[in-house]
């Protein structure tokens, strides 16, 4: 009985010598953790894969069958059993969760590996400089895209287009010095810089100007808009910035 009620799908992906379609994976995985007995096609060749697509007049694969009725690819499939289906043009602040995330866990592991204690006022520095890097890195991933979204709204690079490519790097510099609680006699003014000009631009495009633009904050291909999550990074710079010249000596980093 319980073979006769069981559920059963029938799957047709790639699977060549050199490329396994991870869709096809992805949708196998789903299937049978929605309980599905799975009837697995592999199409070998790239004259398999053709000639399957003009026998049923798709233009992708993988393409999933339950109870001979075609159900169609990976993001159908989720559809089908009520899961969410990713957007790429989607607005998502989850690229900046991550990295204050990550930066608030290494901000504690570092404290505790260098006084016993997660939080000390060094933790809070350490959250900054380290958002500041991770931030940074993003950015440095693909430079010349996040120039052409920063170009968009900020002040000096619009007049100095050279500053919108070495934005990152003096992010980077900052933040590294920042971590190491050295040189600060540069790392200072590079922050209060880069953060004020990045503030200013930001409030003049969001607040005054009311335009709607997506953030180079996160690099530049994110669908992070632009507002409360550039103006938060930059406000930090500048905050840090501050702190490290009005904080009492013998506080904080390197102590």
């Amino acid at each position: 009985m319980a073979s006769q009620s069981a559920k059963k799908a029938t799957i047709y992906r790639m699977v060549m010598p050199g490329h396994t379609c991870p869709y096809g994976l992805k949708a196998v995985d789903l299937l049978k953790r929605q309980g599905y007995e799975v009837e697995d096609h592999w199409l070998r060749t790239r004259e398999e894969t053709d000639a399957f697509k003009a026998k049923h007049d798709v233009k992708s694969t993988p393409q999933t069958f339950i109870e001979g009725n075609r159900v169609g690819g990976y993001d159908d499939l989720r559809r089908k059993f009520g899961k969410p289906v990713q957007d790429p043009d989607a607005t998502s602040y989850r690229p900046v969760i991550a990295v204050f995330a990550v930066a608030a866990l290494l901000a504690l592991a570092t404290s505790w590996a260098a006084a016993g204690s997660l939080l000390t006022i060094a933790t809070g520095e350490w959250f900054i400089a380290f958002s500041m890097c991770i931030l940074a890195l993003l950015k440095l991933q693909d430079v010349e895209s996040f120039s052409t979204m920063f170009l968009n709204y900020d002040l000096l690079a619009r007049r100095f287009v050279p500053y919108s490519y070495v934005y990152p790097f003096a992010e980077l510099l900052a933040g590294v010095l920042m971590v190491a609680g050295a040189l600060m006699w540069l790392s200072i003014p590079v922050a209060l810089f880069i953060g004020g000009i990045g503030a200013v631009s930001v409030l003049k495009a969001v607040y005054i100007d009311k335009r709607e633009l997506k953030c180079a904050c996160v690099g530049g291909n994110s669908n992070v808009p632009l507002g409360f999550v550039s103006l938060t990074e930059n406000l930090m710079m500048v905050g840090m910035a501050v702190w490290m010249i009005v904080k009492p000596v013998g506080v904080g980093l390197g102590h």
